[in-house]
């Protein structure tokens, strides 16, 4: 097993646990994958029952920005690899198909640095955890070797992912698996944010999220903005107009 690739995989991530000098997360499988697979960065996204996605891990600026547009944007690589349950593989955003595929993020990862983006389900069975995102700043597929790689650190970070949660829900840990405090910060803010909105809103956390992420997109904002100016107050979404009372009187 030691010459195994899921052997050899495991080392990796054991290593850069060893370097962050914290316990094996999810979020080392992540990082450990762009030396692996010679990408130029990647993130991982962590998926909740209600729908929500929120940033656990994100190795460089242009991973986390990718990554904050698909959550607004709602439509991107990972998008489809979690709605499918298999990788979505794009080795050049500015072909063609791409764009037609991802009108919106398609040229707004190209303009953070992306050309090509691929991305892994993080599942078990029906058990859908999230997603790994992998980016290059140039154009060109991965090879047989590269993608064996990827989808043994994908399936790496899924356990270890699951793990987190199992070991949160029974108190043993944070939940927030090792991640940066900036980013547990990001998450933290985003699940605030969508609470207020349930109350601002009178509706559910998945209703919330989704207001949430429009506002963002429809007035050209970040999603960790939008959420921030909610949580400080400064700013208050309206609910929706009761249509049912139209055109009485």
């Amino acid at each position: 097993m030691i010459g195994s690739r899921p052997g050899r995989v495991w080392g990796l991530v054991a290593g850069q646990a060893a370097r962050r000098g914290g316990q094996v997360s999810a979020g080392d499988a992540c990082a450990a994958a762009v030396a692996a697979v010679a990408v130029s960065g990647a993130w991982l996204i962590a998926v909740h029952d209600t729908g929500t996605g929120h940033l656990m891990r994100a190795t460089d600026e242009a991973s986390e920005l990718l990554a904050e547009l698909e959550l607004t944007l709602g439509e991107g690589p990972g998008r489809d690899a979690a709605a499918a349950g298999g990788p979505v593989l794009t080795s050049d955003l500015g072909d063609a198909g791409a764009v037609r595929r991802w009108p919106v993020f398609a040229p707004a990862a190209c303009e953070a640095g992306a050309a090509a983006v691929f991305a892994f389900p993080l599942q078990v069975g029906a058990i859908r955890a999230g997603v790994m995102g992998l980016y290059r700043e140039r154009p060109g597929p991965l090879s047989a070797f590269q993608l064996g790689d990827a989808l043994v650190f994908a399936d790496t970070a899924t356990l270890l992912l699951l793990e987190s949660g199992r070991q949160a829900a029974d108190g043993a840990g944070s939940g927030l698996d090792g991640h940066p405090p900036d980013l547990a910060g990001y998450r933290a803010e985003i699940d605030q944010a969508t609470g207020m909105l349930t109350e601002q809103l009178g509706v559910g956390i998945a209703e919330a999220f989704i207001r949430l992420r429009a506002y963002a997109y429809v007035n050209d904002l970040r999603l960790t903005d939008v959420a921030r100016d909610i949580v400080g107050r400064r700013l208050r979404l309206q609910p929706d107009p009761d249509l049912s009372q139209e055109g009485d009187g």
